[in-house]
C-alpha cells in the first residue's frame, strides 16, 4: 500500500500536467481521498472540507470526485441503498467487503483477479477493460449486535 503522502503527491502531479488548478479547497478533497482508509461518501468528504473551508459547496465536491474518477485516480465504489463511495489510495480495480447493515468497507486483494479476469476473457471473447468486484454481508461488529 502507498503512503498517503505519495498518493496525494501523484494526484496532484497529474492534475498538474493536465493543467487543473488546485485550489486551496480541492487541495483539500484531494488530501481526504488520499488519506482515507474507510471510502468516504462525497457528502463525508465535504463535512470535512467545509471545517476549513465554510464557503466550499457540495457541487465542488461532486466535481472534484467527478473528475478524479474519470482520470483513474479514485475508484467509485456503489453501494446498494446509500450514495457510492471513493477509494483515491487504491484506484484500480479490487474486491471490497461490504457490511449491508452498518456501510463499512473493507479492501480484500486476496483473490486471484488476473487469473479471473483472463479466464472470464477467455471464456466470453470479451476484450475485459474493468471489473468490479463487491462481497455484501454483515460484519462481525452488526452481528454481534443481532439477536
Amino acid at each position: 500500500m502507498i503512503d498517503s503522502a505519495q498518493r496525494l503527491e501523484q494526484i496532484l502531479t497529474r492534475l498538474r500536467a493536465l493543467d487543473f488548478r488546485i485550489t486551496p479547497q480541492r487541495l483539500a478533497v484531494l488530501r481526504i481521498l488520499a488519506e482515507s482508509r474507510n471510502h468516504p461518501t462525497v457528502e463525508e468528504i465535504y463535512a470535512q472540507v467545509r471545517r476549513d473551508f465554510p464557503t466550499v459547496s457540495l457541487a465542488t465536491v461532486y466535481k472534484t470526485a467527478t473528475l478524479l474518477k474519470g482520470l483513474g485516480e479514485v475508484l467509485e465504489v456503489g453501494i446498494r441503498h446509500g450514495s457510492s463511495r471513493y477509494d483515491g489510495n487504491k484506484p484500480y480495480p479490487h474486491p471490497h467487503v461490504i457490511c449491508t447493515d452498518c456501510k463499512q468497507i473493507l479492501d480484500f486483494e486476496d483473490l486471484p483477479l488476473t487469473e479471473l479476469t483472463r479466464a472470464v476473457a477467455e471464456k466470453t471473447g470479451y476484450d475485459i477493460k474493468d471489473h468490479q468486484l463487491e462481497f455484501f454481508g454483515i460484519c462481525p461488529q452488526c452481528r454481534q449486535g443481532e439477536p
